[in-house]
């Protein structure tokens, strides 16, 4: 992890070579005996001018195209030269299979506004640095290095000089310096600040020595930091030359300026642009404040990604290519290839399978489950189309509200003898030959997947076995029975218990749920099934009104070295599954409000911690893992069933798309696969 990029200048320097004719358009099918760079399927400019002995001829679209994409984008200037446009050294990209042609439409559907809009985000998004498609190695990105010190406590980060902004504005040190300081840090803009910017709770300090040199300090050793900056939406920069003039620290008359455009105070106007969180995909202000944004500066905020969406409605949004995009491939053209990206929200679930099926969505991955796959595969000839399916790393898992506001039942889901029951109630082998066709493992959820070596057989099936004799013993034995003689168990004080699964299918099938629902019921657990939006299970389960949890979850060790919320109340973030909210709030507000957690809780945040900080690899990390593994399967707070696989879809059309390795959130659905080399040959 200890490492930076050597320049091309340098590389030249070393081994005599000269820059000579025009460089080859190497792919990563065909390298054309170019030496790879210090990164796989990537280099910095110099590198490979170096490497294949030429010189890149960089071009751009011609400029009526550019020129008029660029005139959609509001608040942005008459465009200047590709050379003016492009850093010093952009990111030289080799694309899989051939150099693409520019021109099209990419077609994508969401659910909605915010709810499954990751799967295109993921296509546009970028960060300091990504993980490469092996998921294994973190390569430059925004950043074209970085350099730890020897105990993981400095992380210094290398820009691009020239970089700059899609409106053209520079992008710097600045940028990263206010994002972290002036957002992250600010309660007025980020009502509680995430673990993932902190260590061990605790804030770093973000230095910036020059425009083009970040150094990240922190108070105890973090390696999972970079990891972080690899895999997770929340891009570590914010346009300080937008956002910084209504940032009360940064100007004096923020408040006057946003005033003037209508709204309360600066803060407002950031509100507008970021949002509340830093979930890059909130609404800009042309939801946010329709009847503003003719007079705001931008309609929404710059960006370093390679697309920008210029019309947004509840009916789905419109991107149009970034002119500033840092990236080149090696024939020299400015990246990205697809001209524009059209996002539609589409809610019902048959109508999105209906709408692949028909040709009229080009990729898709999130919110697809495995039991759609048989339809989709069997239309994949008909409509011109691919479907892999991939292994998951998160799979579904149910849970119990330990804080439900009714007292009654938040007593028996701490029981437990009860969550052992409603586990061993669960015929696990019938939902992977039923929901999965047998293409899945019966697991119990151990918060890690894929699983490290320090995690046991004994506890990824730890409960796992189906015994519903067994579950009605244990429910009987904590007073859970049937009181008023209709079948259905009850509460002690005789009052009926009904569990209402709600689910989303972004987050579980409803064959799973359906099933689970039904094994519960034959224990004599009176349980319905109902699906509802994203949006509606995210709100009901923030609000502390979900008595039953059913999402899917685990993360891999990259995630869990950066970010501790697997083991911290609430156990994830809002787009996650969660519980014990009032156990969050509790901890939250130092036991003012919410309620006090078991003390194992407390052992489970003091764990993490440490093994966040200890070196990785390590026997002290690997025993910190199996000691936290252990607490939190035994406690069955989050109740795993079968890990399978998922769908991706993209139609044939869609070129230089790589078959991924996974279907997943956590390396962030299609940031690996470089969505910027993919374009359209129709």
């Amino acid at each position: 992890m200890k490492k930076i990029l050597l320049s091309g200048v340098a590389l030249m320097a070393l081994t005599g070579i000269a820059q000579g004719a025009a460089c080859p358009a190497i792919t990563v099918s065909d390298s054309m005996g170019v030496a790879a760079g210090a990164y796989p399927q990537q280099y910095e400019l110099s590198e490979f001018e170096a490497a294949a002995n030429c010189t890149l001829d960089i071009s751009s679209r011609d400029d009526a195209s550019i020129a008029a994409f660029n005139s959609q984008i509001q608040g942005n200037p008459d465009l200047p030269p590709l050379a003016e446009r492009l850093p010093e050294e952009p990111l030289v990209v080799v694309p899989y299979d051939e150099i693409g042609h520019y021109g099209g439409t990419l077609d994508i559907i969401s659910n909605a506004t915010e709810a499954g809009t990751s799967d295109m985000m993921s296509i546009r998004h970028v960060n300091l640095v990504r993980y490469s498609d092996d998921l294994e190695t973190i390569v430059p990105n925004v950043a074209k290095g970085w350099k730890w010190n020897d105990d993981y406590t400095e992380l210094t980060f290398y820009l691009r000089k020239g970089h700059k902004w899609s409106d053209g504005e520079p992008f710097t040190s600045a940028d990263i310096k206010f994002w972290y300081d002036n957002l992250e840090l600010d309660p007025n803009v980020m009502a509680k600040t995430k673990d993932y910017v902190l260590v061990g709770g605790e804030r770093m300090t973000v230095e910036t020595p020059d425009p083009y040199t970040v150094v990240f300090k922190l108070p105890a050793p973090k390696p999972g930091l970079l990891s972080h900056f690899a895999n997770h939406y929340a891009q570590a920069f914010q346009p300080k030359h937008l956002l910084g003039r209504f940032h009360p620290a940064i100007n004096p008359n923020a408040d006057a300026e946003a005033q003037a455009l209508g709204f309360e105070n600066g803060y407002a106007v950031i509100k507008a642009y970021f949002g509340n969180s830093d979930w890059m995909d909130t609404a800009t202000p042309m939801l946010n404040s329709p009847d503003k944004v003719a007079n705001m500066p931008f309609a929404a905020a710059p960006t370093l990604e390679s697309h920008i969406v210029v019309r947004e409605s509840t009916e789905g949004r419109h991107f149009v290519p970034n002119p500033y995009y840092f990236k080149v491939d090696t024939a020299g053209h400015q990246l990205p290839y697809v001209n524009e990206m059209d996002e539609t929200f589409v809610t019902e679930t048959e109508v999105r399978v209906l709408k692949m099926i028909n040709g009229e969505v080009d990729y898709k991955t999130q919110s697809l489950q495995l039991d759609m796959a048989p339809i989709l595969l069997e239309n994949q000839e008909k409509g011109d189309y691919t479907v892999w399916l991939e292994p998951k790393i998160s799979f579904p898992v149910f849970s119990f509200n330990v804080t439900d506001e009714d007292l009654e039942k938040r007593e028996l889901f701490n029981n437990i003898k009860f969550r052992e029951a409603m586990s061993v109630a669960i015929n696990r082998q019938e939902i992977n030959d039923v929901a999965y066709f047998g293409q899945g493992q019966i697991q119990q959820y151990v918060a890690f997947s894929p699983t490290p070596g320090f995690i046991s057989e004994d506890m990824l099936q730890y409960k796992t076995e189906y015994d519903p004799e067994g579950a009605k013993a244990l429910l009987d034995s904590i007073g859970f029975v049937d009181k008023d003689g209709d079948g259905w168990r009850d509460l002690p004080s005789g009052k009926p218990l009904v569990l209402n699964i709600q689910f989303a299918t972004q987050g579980t099938s409803a064959k799973v749920n359906e099933l689970v629902a039904q094994n519960w019921a034959e224990v004599g657990v009176k349980t319905t099934v109902k699906e509802i939006t994203a949006d509606e299970y995210r709100s009901a389960q923030s609000a502390n009104q979900l008595s039953v949890g059913s999402w899917e979850k685990s993360q891999p060790l990259a995630v869990i070295l950066g970010n501790n919320e697997e083991f911290v109340p609430p156990f994830e973030n809002y787009f996650a599954h969660r519980t014990g909210m009032l156990w969050a709030e509790y901890i939250e507000s130092n036991g003012e409000r919410g309620v006090e957690p078991p003390a194992w809780v407390n052992d489970s945040i003091a764990d993490i911690a440490a093994f966040q900080s200890a070196t990785p690899g390590s026997d002290e990390q690997a025993a910190i893992g199996a000691r936290m593994v252990e607490r939190m399967t035994k406690q069955l707070l989050f109740i795993g069933t079968v890990k399978a696989v998922s769908p991706v879809f993209h139609r044939n059309v869609l070129k230089n798309v790589p078959e991924f390795k996974t279907a997943s959130y956590d390396y962030y659905w299609a940031y690996p696969y470089r969505g910027d080399q993919w374009f359209l040959d129709e």
